[in-house]
C-alpha cells in the first residue's frame, strides 16, 4: 500500500465532483425534501483567504455533506459581495479599474476555496457587480421607492474623512469608519433614505420565528431599542414648542432645564433672539467635528452653551426652565431634545452640577446630593404635586392621562433605530435608478430600462465637495424624465455595499432567471434558508437589513416567508498562534495555500473543526495541526489491515453504534470537535484489534466523509464499495446497542484510586458494592477497619471511607 500523498487525490476528487455536479442543487426534483444551509458570502479582497475564514464554510459544509447522505435535495451555494470601498481605493491608489481588481480577487478567492473541498454548487455563483445581478438589486429599490420606504431628505450624516463617504450609523464603530478606521465628522447631505424604522416592531416580534443564539437576538433587540413612555410639548418663550420623548413622565416636576442638539432646527429660528451667538455658532462648530459615540460616551465631561434669550416652560407647573445646547443630545434620536431631571440621571447629574441647576427630588429615596437616585425605578413620588404619593407606576399612568386631557403630550412608542442612510457618494455600487426633474420631482427609471449599468470612468477619485465620480459624466447624468419627457438628471450617488447582501440569498434559488429575482416555484420550494452560519459582527448590519427587505418583499407577495432565516449561528474567530486577531499588520496570518500544501485540505478540515469549540474563538497551532494529519494518515493505513470477516464484529458493535449516535448528533450541534474526538477512539478500538472488516472500514469512511472528503473518496475508490462517497446512505444506529454491557469503574478508598473493576452496566448498586468488596486489593485495604460511607457514582466510581 502506497504512503498518503494527498496533492494528486484531492484535485483528482475536486473534479470528480465538479465534472459530475454531484453538488449542484436541483431545481426539478422538488418532490424531494430540501434543505438549504448558507454562508455568508465573502468580500473578494487582495489579499485572499486565510484560514479562519474557511471555518465557517467548512462547518457547514459538514452539515451539507451529511444531509445530503440523508437523503435531502442541498442547496449549499456561493457568491460575491464585491461592490465596496476597499477595492475602489485599491483602484485609486494603483490606477486600475475596479471591474478588474475585483475579477481578479474573485479569481484567486475561488481556487482557494475549490482547494478546500468545500462542496458549494459552483453552477449558482452569483457576483452582485453583475449587471445581471444588479438589475434586481435597483428592481427591489424601486419597489421600495414606490411603496414610501425609500426617500431623500437633507440631514446630518456620519462622514468619513478618509473614504470621503456617507456612513450609516451601524459603519461607525467607537467613533471611527468601520472600513478604513479614519475619524468620523458630521456633515449636512442630502441623502437616500430607506425607512427600516417601519419595520421596527416586527423586527423585534418575529425573533421569536427564528431559531437564533439568544446573543444575537439580544443584540437585535438593543439596535433596534424599543421602549415605552411619552411625547411631551415644552411651550417656549418665543410662543415656539419643543418637544420632548420621556421613558420617565412621571418624573416631569422634576425637570429643571431642557437640552437641545447643536444641530436643531430652532436655534436658527431663534437666531435673532438668541443674545450669545457668537458662543453658540462656536461651539456648533466643535460638536460637528466628533462622532455620535464620542458624543454620547457616558464617561465624558459634559459641555453645554446656554441659549441666552429663551426659556421653556415645564408644562406640570408652569415654572420657566433655562434650555441648553449640548453635544450629547443628538438631532437623530427622538425629537433631538430632552428634559433634563438631575435628581433621577447621572449624565443630567453631572450636566447641572456643573452648570449650577437647580436638583429636585420626585421619587422618594434619599439624599439627591449624590447619585444614589439614578435611574430610580420605584419608589414613591414627593414634590410632583398631582403625583405625591403614587408609586411610579401609578404615576407614569396618572401623568399620561393629564398629559392628554390638557392636550400637551400623549403616550408614545419609541426606537433607537433610525432609518437606513443608503446614498454613498462613491463610484463603485450600484446606479440608483431615480432621475431628478425640475417639474415631477424624483422620478424612477422604468423597470424596462433596469439594469441601469453603471458607466465607465476615468477616475475614481471621490470630489472635493462630496459627490460621486459619476457627477463629472455629464452625458450619462443628463437625460430626459420617464414622465414628461423634459430634461432630467440622473442620480449619481451609489447604493451601500450593503444593499446586494440583502437579497443574494434568494438569488440562489434561482441565479440564471431573467425574468424575475427567483420564480414562485424556486422561492417556494427553497424558502427559507434552514441554517445560515456567519459573524457576529453582522448582527446590526447585514443581518438586521436583509430581514428587513425581506419583510418588504414578503408585503408585496414576492416571497412566501415573513423570515429569510429559519436558524443563525455564529462561528468564533481563528487567532494566530500569539492570541491576537489575525491580520497583515501584526505578522500572524496563516494562509490556507501554504496548509493544503504541505498537509492537504482534508487535513486542515479536520484541524479546524478540531481546534475548539465552534462558537469561541481559538488560537492556530502549527504544531497540533500536525496530529490531524496523522489521523489521516492511520485512516488511511487500515486499507492494509482488512480482513475476512463480514459485518461488524461483536466487540466493536457498541463503539459502532455510539460512534455513529455522537457523529450524528454532534454534527448538528455544532459539536464539531467532540465528533471527531469520537472517530479518533473509535479508530483506537479499531486499531487494537489489529484487523478491520469491509463494513467496517465502509461505515467509518461515511462518518468520517463529512470531514475529510477526499481520502474518504480514494479509500471508497480503492476498496471498491460502488459509485462515490457523496452518493452514499448515511449510516443509522441502534439506540439499544449504544449502551456498553460492562463498563470500568474506579474504586477509592479514602478518596485515593486503588483498583479498577469492569462490572456488568446495569449491577444494582448492593451489587456493585459486594463486587468491589469481593476484589483482593480491595478487600486488603478495608480489612480490619470500619467502613463510614459508601458512595457509588453509577457507571464511574466507588469510594469507600474507612476508618481505624
Amino acid at each position: 500500500m502506497n504512503k498518503y500523498d494527498h496533492k494528486p487525490i484531492e484535485k483528482k476528487w475536486q473534479d470528480k465532483w465538479e465534472e459530475a455536479g454531484v453538488f449542484h442543487a436541483s431545481n426539478t426534483d422538488m418532490h424531494k425534501p430540501k434543505y438549504y444551509a448558507l454562508v455568508e458570502f465573502p468580500y473578494p479582497s487582495g489579499q485572499g483567504l486565510h484560514v479562519g475564514h474557511p471555518r465557517s464554510y467548512t462547518a457547514l459544509d459538514i452539515v451539507a455533506r451529511k444531509r445530503r447522505l440523508q437523503g435531502y435535495n442541498v442547496l449549499y451555494p456561493i457568491g460575491w459581495d464585491a461592490f465596496g470601498l476597499p477595492t475602489e481605493n485599491y483602484a485609486i491608489k494603483n490606477h486600475v479599474h475596479p471591474a478588474i481588481v475585483t475579477e481578479k480577487n474573485i479569481a484567486r478567492f475561488k481556487q482557494q476555496l475549490q482547494s478546500l473541498g468545500i462542496s458549494f454548487d459552483w453552477s449558482r455563483e452569483i457576483n452582485t457587480t453583475d449587471p445581471d445581478y444588479y438589475k434586481w438589486t435597483q428592481w427591489i429599490f424601486l419597489q421600495l421607492f414606490k411603496h414610501g420606504l425609500a426617500y431623500k431628505k437633507e440631514m446630518s450624516v456620519n462622514w468619513c474623512t478618509s473614504c470621503k463617504c456617507v456612513l450609516a450609523n451601524e459603519e461607525v464603530v467607537e467613533g471611527v469608519c468601520e472600513r478604513c478606521g479614519s475619524e468620523v465628522v458630521h456633515k449636512v447631505k442630502s441623502q437616500w433614505m430607506l425607512k427600516i424604522t417601519e419595520y421596527a416592531q416586527r423586527l423585534i416580534d418575529d425573533l421569536e420565528l427564528v431559531d437564533y443564539p439568544e446573543r444575537v437576538k439580544a443584540q437585535q433587540r438593543n439596535w433596534i431599542g424599543r421602549s415605552t413612555g411619552a411625547e411631551v410639548d415644552f411651550s417656549t418663550t418665543t410662543g415656539d414648542k419643543l418637544t420632548i420623548y420621556t421613558t420617565r413622565p412621571d418624573t416631569l416636576y422634576g425637570a429643571t432645564y431642557m437640552v437641545i442638539s447643536p444641530e436643531h432646527p430652532m436655534i436658527e429660528k431663534w437666531a435673532d433672539r438668541i443674545q450669545n451667538m457668537d458662543e453658540v455658532r462656536d461651539y456648533q462648530a466643535e460638536a460637528a467635528k466628533k462622532s455620535d459615540f464620542e458624543r454620547t460616551e457616558v464617561a465624558k465631561e459634559k459641555t453645554g452653551v446656554r441659549l441666552d434669550g429663551v426659556m421653556a416652560i415645564n408644562p406640570v407647573n408652569e415654572k420657566e426652565i433655562p434650555i441648553f445646547i449640548s453635544d450629547y443630545v443628538l438631532v437623530s434620536y427622538g425629537t433631538g431634545a430632552i428634559m433634563a431631571v438631575p435628581g433621577h440621571d447621572t449624565r443630567d447629574w453631572d450636566f447641572a452640577k456643573k452648570f449650577g441647576l437647580p436638583i429636585i427630588e420626585v421619587v422618594k429615596g434619599g439624599d439627591v446630593e449624590k447619585e444614589a437616585f439614578t435611574d430610580c425605578a420605584t419608589g414613591i413620588m414627593v414634590n410632583s404635586g398631582i403625583l405625591d404619593g403614587l408609586t411610579v407606576e401609578e404615576a407614569k399612568k396618572k401623568i399620561i392621562a393629564f398629559l392628554e386631557e390638557k392636550g400637551i403630550g400623549h403616550a408614545k412608542v419609541n426606537f433607537k433605530l433610525r432609518d437606513w442612510v443608503f446614498s454613498r457618494q462613491r463610484y463603485w455600487g450600484e446606479p440608483i435608478p431615480i432621475v431628478y426633474c425640475e417639474k415631477c420631482g424624483y422620478v424612477p427609471l422604468p423597470e424596462s430600462e433596469l439594469p441601469l449599468r453603471l458607466p465607465d470612468v476615468k477616475s475614481y477619485e471621490p470630489t472635493d465637495n462630496g459627490e460621486s465620480p459619476l457627477a463629472h459624466m455629464t452625458d450619462w447624468v443628463n437625460t430626459t424624465c420617464p414622465h414628461c419627457g423634459g430634461p432630467a438628471k440622473r442620480e449619481t450617488d451609489t447604493m451601500p455595499q450593503w444593499a446586494g447582501s440583502s437579497w443574494y440569498f434568494l438569488r440562489y434559488m434561482d441565479p440564471h432567471n431573467d425574468q424575475a429575482l427567483a420564480s414562485p416555484e424556486a422561492l417556494k420550494y427553497w424558502s427559507p434558508v434552514d441554517w445560515y452560519n456567519g459573524g457576529m459582527e453582522h448582527t446590526t448590519l447585514h443581518l438586521l437589513y436583509s430581514r428587513f427587505w425581506h419583510k418588504f418583499l414578503y408585503d408585496i407577495h414576492v416571497v412566501p416567508t415573513p423570515e429569510p432565516y429559519a436558524k443563525r449561528t455564529s462561528h468564533g474567530m481563528i487567532l494566530g498562534e500569539n492570541g491576537e486577531k489575525m491580520s497583515k499588520s501584526r505578522g500572524n496570518v496563516v494562509n490556507p495555500d501554504d496548509i493544503v500544501n504541505e498537509y492537504g485540505a482534508d487535513t486542515m478540515r479536520l484541524y479546524e473543526m478540531f481546534i475548539g469549540d465552534f462558537e469561541k474563538a481559538a488560537p492556530w497551532s502549527t504544531s497540533s495541526i500536525k496530529g490531524c494529519r496523522r489521523f489521516v494518515e492511520r485512516y488511511w493505513n487500515l486499507q492494509g489491515i482488512v480482513c475476512e470477516d463480514e459485518g461488524i464484529r461483536a466487540k466493536l458493535e457498541t463503539p459502532f453504534h455510539k460512534t455513529i449516535k455522537k457523529v450524528t448528533e454532534d454534527i448538528e450541534n455544532l459539536k464539531f470537535n467532540t465528533a471527531i474526538a469520537a472517530l479518533m477512539t473509535l479508530l483506537n478500538d479499531i486499531t487494537a484489534e489489529g484487523s478491520i472488516t469491509r463494513e467496517e472500514l465502509r461505515i467509518f469512511t461515511l462518518l468520517l466523509n463529512p470531514f475529510a472528503p477526499h481520502v474518504t473518496e480514494e479509500v471508497w475508490n480503492v476498496m471498491n464499495f460502488g459509485s462515490m462517497v457523496c452518493e452514499q446512505e448515511w449510516p443509522s444506529y441502534d439506540e439499544a446497542k449504544c449502551t456498553e454491557d460492562t463498563v470500568e469503574i474506579a474504586v477509592q478508598i479514602n478518596g485515593k484510586v486503588r483498583a479498577r473493576l469492569r462490572i456488568a452496566a446495569n449491577l444494582a448498586k448492593d451489587d456493585v458494592f459486594a463486587a468491589v468488596k469481593a476484589d483482593e486489593k480491595v478487600a486488603a485495604e478495608i480489612a480490619g477497619k470500619n467502613i463510614v460511607k459508601e458512595i457509588y457514582v453509577p457507571g464511574k466510581l466507588v469510594n469507600i471511607v474507612a476508618k481505624g
